[in-house]
């Protein structure tokens, strides 16, 4: 996460100078602010699993509906607002390198999914059972390597339901190449003969790609990536909106605007004044986007009126059961 500023923004693992490479914590621990009058930045990977009420978790702009037994998979670098004291739930937050050596897709659980029945039981078992052993074994050796083992089974259990897929195509495989390389450099190039030399492939071969994938073409894939980073960074920090261009690759602020204000449908000067307001877009009941659809799962607005961001995974939807109690230290 880029964070230059003097204001940083709320994230998470800011507790204490060195946070468990594993944690669980509530919900409301996540913002300072306890009304989440802004988004907050998230650094490491999460689950929220709701425990109690009802309300609209906004993840990367798009309105998410959750209930007792709603689980979110928020992913480091996105950002998150839960508006209101509207429902509570326990966060499970990891490192990247927490699950260094298992054969486990961290990327693979989606965004949303309503849990139920015996999937629900299951999840809210482990989830318990993680949140007891952060409070009691997180300072030892084998108590680390307790909670890696829980992480890893938690997050296969989550895969179950897709394990059994088809391969997948290959215009498939080449987007979710193009999706890698685009979030390791989009930041310096936005140019489709760049990221297809890269991969050794041809621009036609990689905009096919994309079309299959997601309808649209390689230079959008590339420019919504941009324009959602930009959106974050306006909604979530303090750093000057021509720092912020400068930082995704623009050489100039008014170039920098003119192609947020083509992406988004808004200057990034009013994107950035509405940031502090109530979410006024329609609440996403999420379907499964196309087939590997990019991190935002397709082109925004403000409001949130587009489809949610899973990282390119289906959901599933279920009615759900009996909340669940249990919350550790952040």
């Amino acid at each position: 996460m880029v964070s230059t500023d003097s204001s940083p923004a709320p994230s998470i693992g800011t507790a204490s100078p060195v946070p468990d490479e594993i944690a669980t914590f509530a919900l409301a621990d996540l913002a300072r602010d306890r009304g989440w009058r802004r988004p907050v930045l998230v650094e490491r990977e999460l689950l929220i699993l709701t425990t109690r009420g009802h309300g609209d978790a906004e993840l990367d702009f798009h309105l998410l509906p959750c209930r007792p037994g709603t689980l979110l998979r928020v992913r480091a670098g996105q950002v998150l607002r839960c508006p209101g004291p509207q429902f509570d739930g326990t966060v499970v937050g990891w490192d990247s390198e927490a699950l260094r050596g298992f054969d486990v897709d961290p990327d693979a659980p989606a965004a949303w999914r309503q849990l139920a029945g015996e999937d629900e039981d299951a999840v809210i078992t482990e989830v318990s059972q993680l949140a007891v052993d952060c409070q009691r074994h997180a300072d030892s050796p084998a108590g680390r390597a307790l909670l890696r083992h829980q992480l890893a089974v938690l997050l296969l259990r989550l895969t179950l339901p897709d394990a059994d897929h088809a391969p997948p195509r290959p215009e498939v495989e080449t987007f979710h190449r193009f999706r890698r390389e685009v979030e390791h450099v989009y930041q310096l190039t936005r140019r489709v003969e760049d990221y297809a030399a890269a991969l050794g492939c041809s621009v036609r071969t990689l905009t096919r790609a994309c079309l299959a994938v997601t309808g649209n073409s390689a230079k959008q894939v590339i420019d919504e990536r941009v324009a959602l980073q930009a959106a974050r960074l306006l909604a979530a920090t303090d750093q000057p909106i021509a720092q912020i261009g400068r930082h995704l690759g623009f050489s100039e602020p008014t170039n920098f605007g003119r192609f947020f204000t083509r992406e988004v449908g808004t200057s990034p000067g009013s994107f950035r004044a509405a940031r502090e307001q109530p979410p006024t877009g329609r609440v996403v009941r999420p379907r499964p986007p196309a087939e590997g659809a990019g991190v935002n799962g397709g082109r925004f607005r403000v409001g949130g009126t587009g489809e949610p961001a899973n990282g390119g995974h289906g959901t599933r939807t279920g009615s759900p059961t009996g909340p669940t109690g249990g919350t550790g230290r952040a």
